[in-house]
């Protein structure tokens, strides 16, 4: 039986709505994570801060926004009725179409009843009489749920720099992760971008083709490979939709969530006419599989290296001026150990007259004035600002609530040191509590898509496990937590991941914790592993009846 009913609290308070389980977040997770819930039976409430569904794909409507995963695997295989009727247009979907895909979705199962936009949940304390979690909105409502469910995203706690000046600055600004509904238009404007990580790379080539001048303030050049997108090839989705279980199957198993040939062979094992040929192939097929060219790409710095060079050559190759060239060649880091990119002529953005790229890390920014940006080298005269300049990761998310579990412990204050999760689902301390592609999870280091419905229905088996035997409650205990957090470190310090300051071990945000978060030992191996704790009865956690 669902639980739905109201309280009244003997002062006259309006009665508190008390749900079996509240979502939130309304995204790719909270959307199929309500569509499980309904399944089970049971009633469930979804809270969304914005206006629309779609999550990350409603609030990036930034000029080039597109995912950097294949669109006919981007997407939801839990309805082959689903799978066979969407029609995707391009190899690599526009923010536009995945959003209209979502709306499609939240329409074709009948999910808006039980979603409330407008509405960010800013606290849920964990009541250890009820087995319930009290949880706060900001329109200062109060409802119960038996089960919390944090399907907040990794990339959704936008980060502004902290630069002097920046109230004082007269033009327009934009965070590409808050960008208007209407659009930008940008023509005639001199703008400024801060950023050029994957944001910054889609976002750059548009506002070029707009602007009458443009200057990107880059501070740590990126590795980006071509999308090489087109139009999707009517005869290709038909062979994919028909063969499209078994696709599925084995993006499951692999590494990435993404079915990709991995060249067994080291790049050192091979002459260099044969690795600078493989690297072509991969060049001239697009995409992130460039990274799976040769096996010891992502484990071995000498190797690695040889595809960073090459990708340095098509930059040189590509830039025709060979300062600018050197500036976007990075060399501090090994590639893949921050994200690479995607693109679409990046890189032959900056042959354009109306171009111009500051290296604000030989010129640093010294401040925003009301009419540009001035760097030690000199000032920028700018009518618009843009802030490519990404989120607090996988953290950022959970925190910014007020999470109290037993004892009225905060979340934050325990991921003070860094973020510690059992299997990145669940949080010693914090029963009933379920976070999709949290921390310690493979989460960014996949097809995000993949590692949702897996984690989705995880947590919704266990719901379902615990109702059938009667358990009230379930928490991670202390003792797994301690084992998944040295696991996931011990795989970690086994690549390359650790070797660069990126968002993945939050050196983008000042005073963060510097801990490799996502879970580097593939999407398969980590499958695998919570289904055999699932089949033993939940190991690692400790379960509990009323009372």
């Amino acid at each position: 039986m669902s639980e739905v009913e109201s309280n009244r609290s003997g002062d006259g308070a309006a009665p508190a709505a008390r749900f079996d389980a509240v979502v939130v977040g309304a995204g790719f997770a909270g959307l199929y994570m309500l569509y499980r819930l309904r399944q089970l039976g049971l009633s469930a409430r979804v809270y969304e801060a914005g206006s629309g569904v779609g999550g990350t794909w409603f609030w990036n409507r930034y000029p080039g926004a597109r995912c950097d995963i294949p669109s006919m695997d981007y997407s939801y295989s839990f309805s082959p009725e689903l799978q066979q009727e969407w029609q995707w247009t391009e190899r690599y979907a526009t923010q536009p179409e995945i959003l209209r895909y979502l709306d499609h979705v939240a329409d074709r199962f009948a999910l808006r009843r039980d979603i409330q936009l407008r509405t960010r949940v800013t606290a849920a304390a964990f009541d250890e009489v009820a087995d319930r979690w009290a949880i706060r909105t900001d329109d200062g409502a109060s409802v119960s749920a038996r089960f919390l469910i944090m399907a907040t995203g990794c990339l959704s706690v936008a980060k502004t720099p902290d630069l002097k000046g920046i109230e004082r600055f007269q033009g327009e600004r934009h965070h590409t992760s808050r960008w208007p509904q209407e659009g930008v238009d940008f023509t005639g404007k001199r703008v400024g971008v801060i950023g050029t990580g994957s944001t910054g790379v889609q976002v750059i080539p548009g506002i070029a083709e707009q602007a009458a001048r443009l200057v990107v303030f880059q501070r740590t050049p990126c590795f980006s490979v071509p999308a090489r997108n087109a139009p999707l090839d009517p005869a290709y989705a038909s062979s994919m939709k028909a063969s499209y279980a078994e696709y599925r199957r084995k993006a499951r198993e692999t590494r990435a969530g993404i079915v990709m040939e991995v060249n067994p062979k080291s790049a050192l094992e091979v002459s260099p006419e044969e690795r600078e040929r493989a690297y072509e192939a991969r060049w001239a097929q697009g995409g992130t599989a460039f990274l799976a060219t040769f096996s010891d790409v992502m484990r071995s710095r000498e190797a690695n290296e040889t595809a960073a060079e090459f990708v340095r050559s098509r930059i040189r190759a590509t830039v025709r001026d060979p300062a600018v060239a050197e500036a976007l060649c990075p060399r501090e880091y090994p590639l893949g150990t921050r994200r690479l990119c995607v693109d679409t002529r990046y890189y032959e953005t900056f042959n354009r007259d109306n171009v111009t790229l500051v290296d604000v890390k030989a010129s640093p920014i010294e401040e925003i004035t009301p009419t540009g940006l001035r760097t030690r080298s000199g000032e920028h005269a700018l009518d618009s600002l843009v802030f490519a300049t990404g989120f607090d990761a996988m953290t950022g998310a959970l925190t910014s609530i007020d999470l109290r579990g037993r004892g009225g412990a905060s979340l934050k204050r325990k991921w003070a040191g860094g973020p510690r999760t059992y299997l990145g689902i669940a949080v010693a301390g914090f029963p009933n509590l379920f976070t999709v592609t949290g921390p310690g999870s493979p989460s960014v280091f996949s097809n995000a898509v993949v590692s949702i419905e897996q984690h989705v229905e995880w947590v919704a088996d266990c719901i379902a496990y615990l109702r059938e035997r009667g358990f009230e409650r379930i928490e991670a205990t202390p003792e797994a937590e301690d084992r998944w957090v040295a696991h996931v470190k011990e795989v970690a310090d086994g690549t390359l991941y650790p070797l660069a300051n990126s968002w993945y071990i939050g050196a983008n945000i000042p005073g963060k914790p510097r801990v490799l978060m996502p879970y580097a030992g593939g999407v398969g191996a980590y499958r695998k592993r919570c289904e055999e704790i699932a089949a033993q009865h939940y190991e690692g956690f400790a379960l509990s009846r009323a009372g």
